[in-house]
């Protein structure tokens, strides 16, 4: 597995409580968003290194999320139907920053748009829908800070898919030997993938996604 990872409890001391942030496992160059399939779809992007194949419709939305907890949360550690199996796909963060560049937000909030009718337009023209939503404890349980997750579709997500992903790779072996010490109650025994707040050095861009300023 290419991911580095660290103790939950030890990891804690570096996320921000409150706010909203991108939470996300990353390197110099590149960071990892995740999403849970069904095994034919996981199989398929693995082997192929690629979104793909006759169980993937590239004609629905697709949500990635960069939080590991908050896909533990969604997929019940790889427990729901159809999401038996965590992929981790790696980017690069300029294609990253380009995807976020192209987001909606999913809901209107007046604190983001000039009016109403100016979110519908926009919503109308992006292919990508941004969420923020509260990020989760191992056990599931709400935090105060919010986590982002990305909605693509269209001719975005299909560049997603096939180009823009670098590397693909199944985790679900990690997630549910992790889920044994969630399951036990034993968080001290917990791993989690190494995740820091991602920094966008655009200012313009960080206020539009609303992100909130943190100093580690």
């Amino acid at each position: 597995m290419h991911l580095t990872t660290e103790l939950y409890l030890a990891s804690r001391q570096f996320l921000p409580v409150d706010g909203q942030h991108i939470v996300a496992h990353q390197t110099e160059n590149q960071v990892v968003v995740y999403q849970a399939y069904n095994p034919a779809i996981a199989l398929f992007a693995v082997e192929n290194q690629y979104l793909g194949g006759p169980s993937f419709s590239y004609s629905r939305m697709s949500w990635i999320k960069p939080n590991f907890l908050w896909m533990m949360y969604r997929c019940g550690w790889a427990s729901k139907e159809n999401q038996e199996r965590v992929l981790a796909l790696w980017l690069d963060k300029v294609a990253f920053e380009k995807i976020l560049n192209q987001a909606a937000f999913s809901t209107f909030s007046a604190g983001n748009y000039e009016s109403e009718e100016a979110w519908k337009q926009e919503l109308a023209t992006k292919n990508v829908r941004l969420q923020w939503d509260p990020d989760h404890s191992p056990y599931g349980g709400k935090l105060t800070r919010r986590a982002m997750q990305l909605g693509l579709k269209n001719d975005t997500l299909e560049q997603f898919g096939k180009q823009q992903v670098k590397r693909i790779e199944d985790v679900t072996d990690f997630v549910l030997q992790q889920k044994v010490h969630v399951d036990n109650r034993q968080l001290a025994y917990l791993h989690v993938p190494q995740e820091r707040v991602y920094t966008v050095d655009n200012a313009a861009l960080a206020q539009k996604i609303g992100l909130s300023t943190w100093a580690s």
